[in-house]
This record gives C-alpha cells, structure tokens and sequence, in this order.
C-alpha cells in the first residue's frame, strides 16, 4: 500500500467518521421528535390547575378536566404531530342537572409563540358562571413537546 492510498482511506475514515457524528446528532431528533404539547393553566377560587393536551384526530375522544366540580375545560388539538390544523378550547359551567357551553375559542396556524409566557397563545381569558358569577381564568402556551 502506498503513501497515496494510506493518506485516502485516512481522509476516508476521517469523513466517515464526522458524518456519523453529525447524523447522531441529526437523525435522532427527526426519528423522535416530541409532539407538540398545549399546556393550559387554570385559576378558579383560589386553585390553579394544569392541563396538558396533545394532538389528536377525534375532538370527542378529548376528556374535559373538571375544575373545582364547577367547570370542566377541554382543548381539542387536531392533527399531526408535526402538523397541527387547529386548536379549539371550550369551558363548560356545570348547573345542577345539566353543563352548560360558557365559551368556545379556535386559533388557526401560523400559531402565536412570541413571548415565553404561560398564556403565550391564548392570552389571559376571564370567564363567568351564569349563576354567582363565579370567575374561571385561563392561558394556553403551545409547546414544542414535553417539557
């Protein structure tokens, strides 16, 4: 083997070798990329609540998270993982016998992440019962995945 072809496997090797580097880094990220995740924060009374929703192709499937046995509040994320259509958020007021649609919202993408804030999509929403004007306020951030 001459000096040429030992300098050519050398150099061969030596880009093998940064390729692999790069594509462990790379690669990974595209086969496990985390779906997005819509964290939703919820004051009612003197409670906050967390809730995670993440994406789906069915909006009935989606199960409310019920607040303080007052309200229940549900965010539908539809789509893929990598592609979400739309998201819609709705809060329900529960009357004694029956649960009542006090508010129902849709954002549509290009979806608003300016600022790192809990309610980064959404903004802070202020929300009533019918009945002793109870006060439920909320804020959704859409996230890259789990945190």
């Amino acid at each position: 083997m001459g000096l040429a072809e030992s300098c050519a496997k050398r150099r061969l090797w030596t880009l093998a070798a940064w390729m692999f580097f790069v594509l462990q880094l790379w690669f990974p990220s595209l086969l496990f990329a985390a779906p997005p995740l819509l964290r939703c924060e919820i004051r009612e009374g003197d409670q906050i609540f967390t809730a995670d929703f993440g994406p789906g192709s069915d909006p009935y499937a989606v199960e409310p998270k019920e607040i303080n046995a007052r309200f229940l509040f549900k965010a539908v994320m539809i789509g893929g993982e990598q592609n979400i259509e739309y998201i819609k958020i709705y809060t329900y007021y529960k009357e004694q016998h029956q649960v009542v649609l006090i508010h129902e919202v849709k954002y549509l993408p290009p979806f608003r992440q300016s600022e790192p804030s809990f309610a980064a999509l959404t903004g802070i929403n202020y929300l009533y019962a019918p009945v002793l004007e109870r006060e439920l306020q909320y804020g959704c951030t859409l996230l890259e995945g789990p945190p």
